[in-house]
């Protein structure tokens, strides 16, 4: 553009800066790849500062579960509607607020004076973080129009957020150790920042119309909430908790199935592979997180071990995801998704089983080792399981697809904090083996569901396998990771 034109633009429109700053796609895949990773991280680092949090909060088992849960929960239900919100005001636009509005919440976490901030902060936090993820991969497929340099360019985005999730466990160990819990917090201002700042170097994207589905994105935030509360909480609350939920999805499954445009189209699940996809995703996430949660509290609590240590515990489970994630993407291209899926599930299980051996006395070398295979098999596992699911649904329906996937899968980790945090309260040895058989007895459960996948792990897409999707939240097919 000239400068006469420039002078001459609109002023509703963004001008190209000037030479040497021009926008690359190599500059927004790193704004995307940096949006990505912030909120991965954040994900996992939480949870080895959680008994330094205790310590200074009070609060007991039930504060530390929500300081989890209310980021994951809001986190989750939103992810249903988010893409929507950045069709209608532009991937770069709904990037920009999300970044921004997650870097001053989480400035407002590190400086929370007491536990309810802190919860009520972490609320923000999710609901900016269920705002940037859509936007990050919308961002990506804009900027490569080419197929084979988009696969690429996706394949980059999922390794960092894969990577900065591993990481998540030893960086806020290191910064618990090195000052306090507040640190975890405080070192995304520097990096939301600067992913900000990239924002004004990216091209301003389109907006297009999205349908909002406004009833089944709030019951589905009060039912998942109220869930939540009749786990985490004790008594009274629970059951009258209980009692909302049952409602909240009863209102929920009636407005999805008279709304043209649904949050969660309720035919997807008539698709074998797309049911069986979410259903194996939902019981990996609760098993992995849950026993994330678990054992940040057995390293520190039981064992009495720095938050350093405790991080350190995980990499070996942690670091092996982002080396696993492309092996399994190889072996799924060469027998197809079904044979990774089923393998991965049994693993977890039998590494499940293991840990049952965990006692107070137990090796910590040896218990970072019986952590790996639940590690292994989820690596093993969901990236094809995935693919399977975008490859089961026509494309141009794939976006709401994997909102769907994705939210479940946040869900059930929430879930499992929430349950098997529960389970420990009350007893930590007895709860560990509970909340074990339980994350076992599920995931056999869906590798057994798996078996009864075609061989080649996907039913051909039909119109009417699931409803209309909002663009730019669908991974590529082929290069999903987990």
């Amino acid at each position: 553009m000239s400068t006469e034109n420039a002078r001459q633009a609109p002023s509703g429109s963004r001008e190209l800066p000037a030479e040497g700053l021009r926008p690359t796609p190599a500059l927004t895949l790193l704004a995307s790849l940096l949006g990505f990773a912030l909120i991965m991280l954040d994900a996992s680092v939480v949870n080895v500062a959680l008994p330094s949090m205790g310590a200074d909060l009070g609060g007991g088992m039930s504060g530390l579960q929500w300081v989890v849960d209310a980021y994951t929960i809001a986190f989750a239900a939103l992810l249903l509607s988010t893409g929507a919100l950045s069709d209608r005001i532009g991937a770069t636009r709904a990037y920009a607020l999300g970044i921004a509005l997650f870097t001053l919440a989480s400035a407002a976490c590190g400086l929370a004076p007491g536990l309810p901030a802190l919860i009520g902060f972490r609320v923000v936090q999710g609901v900016a973080a269920a705002v940037v993820l859509p936007t990050t991969l919308a961002l990506v497929r804009q900027a490569y129009a080419e197929p084979a340099q988009r696969g690429r360019a996706v394949s980059l985005w999922a390794a960092g957020g894969t990577t900065a999730g591993a990481l998540g466990p030893v960086v806020g160990g290191a910064l618990t150790t090195a000052w306090d819990w507040r640190a975890i917090f405080f070192i995304n201002l520097p990096l939301g920042l600067f992913a900000l700042a990239l924002t004004f170097r990216l091209p301003r994207s389109p907006r297009r119309p999205a349908p909002l589905d406004l009833p089944g994105q709030l019951t589905a935030v009060l039912t998942l909430a109220a869930l939540a509360f009749a786990v985490i909480e004790e008594g009274a609350v629970a059951l009258i908790a209980l009692g909302v939920a049952v409602a909240g999805l009863a209102a929920f499954l009636r407005i999805e199935s008279g709304q043209p445009h649904p949050v969660v189209p309720l035919g997807l699940f008539r698709n074998r592979t797309a049911a069986v996809a979410v259903a194996a995703g939902s019981a990996l996430s609760l098993a992995f997180y849950g026993m994330v949660f678990v054992f940040s509290i057995y390293f520190q609590q039981v064992r009495d071990r720095s938050a350093l240590t405790a991080g350190l515990m995980f990499l070996p489970m942690t670091g092996l995801l982002v080396v696993v994630n492309v092996l399994s993407g190889r072996l799924a291209n060469r027998h197809g998704p079904r044979l990774p899926m089923l393998v991965g599930q049994l693993i977890s299980v039998s590494g499940l089983l293991l840990m049952l051996f965990v006692g107070p006395d137990t090796s910590l070398v040896l218990t970072a080792v019986l952590l790996v295979p639940l590690a292994l098999g989820a690596g093993l596992a969901l990236p094809p399981l995935t693919a399977a699911m975008m490859e089961t649904v026509p494309t141009e329906r794939a976006g709401v697809a994997a909102g769907v996937l994705n939210a479940a899968r946040q869900v059930s980790g929430g879930l499992g904090v929430a349950a098997f945090g529960a389970l420990v309260a009350n007893g930590f040895g007895d709860g560990l083996r509970a909340s074990l058989l339980i994350s076992a007895a599920l995931l056999s459960l869906t590798a057994l569901a798996t078996t009864r996948l075609p061989r080649g792990g996907t039913q051909a897409p039909g119109p009417a396998a699931v409803g209309p999707t909002h663009g730019g939240t669908a991974p590529e097919p082929s290069r999903a990771r987990a």
